[in-house]
């Protein structure tokens, strides 16, 4: 069979005035990258755009010489095709894409308004996916993301290594992390202090006399545990205490309110003197752990102090109230919204910045002093 090789229309690229609002159009230009197209493409192997076009949509009618030489062309240059061609035919989309760890964390739902509000002011839909601290999973909605020619991508990474989310930067398409801090500048970031965070807990513990306290966290691939952990040690440290004989923790596989349940039972059971205070990696940990405590009979706070993290609505509801670390959820995603539009956009002078957020301890009700030891 013969090679088809038809010439295909090329649309010529408007200018784009500086400071426009206006985002993602095919040429798409930051800190002096290009995002390339299939022209490119067919300039590397030497062949006509619809040639390249039919090696993507019809390559049964490719001659095979010529369908192998374009597939090289595109793995060496890490050409992404769009999905939608009429969508390519009219420039980037229209949406913004955000990939959280967990959306059934309320913290990140209170988090996505903020994020909405700044998008929406420049006619821009936002499209929540939810990698459930799945790599696999996260990797797949970043090249869905990708493939629709969406302009910017904010996340919260599901593991330790963003050298993927670098990757597609320089690919074009604009990248900000989202409550995490960013890494030597790579990449913008929007984050709070969660070392902070975590030492704001410790102290509130430690000024009340607990020097048994439980710590309910989770896996250290995740940066935030890591943060909040190293936090809560230094506090122990700066009150002149050895944390291995203050602090027990254990390791959550999930940090939602069955893992907090679970994860009390674990505590529990373990050898020695049970603690007096629970710091919990995140609000729903804490929920978790206190429905465990209800059950047990246990009282809070007399018997056992606890405090949440996040500071999410129904903190403030829960009977006794959770005392947490508040996160200025909203700020954290209009700032992150901000930063990526101006990331996208490619404007001259812009340079990558990380905003980071104080975070603030809230005093409820479910944590005072421990209880005296009872007589005997």
């Amino acid at each position: 069979m013969t090679e088809t090789d038809k010439t295909a229309e090329a649309s010529p690229s408007r200018p784009r005035p500086r400071g426009s609002a206006r985002l993602g159009a095919e040429d798409t230009r930051a800190h002096g990258r290009r995002r390339l197209s299939m022209v490119d493409v067919a300039a590397h192997a030497g062949v006509s755009v619809g040639t390249v076009s039919n090696v993507l949509n019809r390559p049964e009618i490719v001659a095979k010489p010529t369908l192998l030489r374009v597939k090289a062309a595109i793995e060496t240059l890490g050409f992404v095709p769009s999905a939608p061609a009429r969508q390519l035919r009219a420039g980037a989309s229209r949406s913004v894409g955000v990939v959280v760890r967990d959306i059934g964390n309320p913290f990140f739902t209170e988090v996505l308004p903020g994020i909405e509000s700044r998008l929406s002011e420049e006619q821009l839909l936002l499209v929540v996916c939810s990698s459930n601290d799945s790599p696999e999973k996260e990797a797949h909605y970043l090249q869905t993301l990708e493939q629709h020619r969406v302009p910017g991508i904010l996340i919260t990474p599901a593991g330790d290594d963003i050298g993927h989310l670098v990757d597609l930067h320089r690919r074009g398409v604009g990248v900000v992390l989202l409550d995490r801090p960013g890494a030597n500048s790579q990449l913008c970031a929007v984050a709070v202090d969660n070392v902070r965070g975590g030492e704001l807990a410790g102290n509130h513990l430690l000024s009340l006399g607990h020097r048994r306290i439980g710590f309910l966290n989770g896996p250290l691939v995740i940066r935030q545990c890591r943060d909040r952990r190293e936090g809560l040690l230094r506090a122990v440290r700066n009150a002149g205490l050895a944390p291995d004989e203050v602090v027990t923790e254990v390791t959550l596989p999930v940090l939602n309110a069955a893992g907090g349940e679970a994860g009390l039972d674990e505590l529990l059971a373990m050898a020695g003197p049970p603690p007096t205070a629970l710091f919990c990696m995140n609000d729903m940990v804490a929920l978790g752990a206190l429905r465990n405590l209800e059950q047990r009979g246990v009282a809070v706070p007399g018997e056992m102090a606890v405090v949440g993290y996040d500071d999410v609505e129904f903190a403030a509801l829960l009977s006794p109230s959770l005392t947490s670390i508040r996160q200025p959820k909203q700020q954290l995603g209009r700032a992150a919204a901000e930063l990526l539009l101006t990331d996208a956009r490619g404007e001259a002078g812009h340079w990558h910045q990380e905003i980071v957020f104080q975070p603030e301890l809230v005093v409820r009700a479910s944590s005072s002093a421990p209880a005296p030891p009872s007589a005997g």
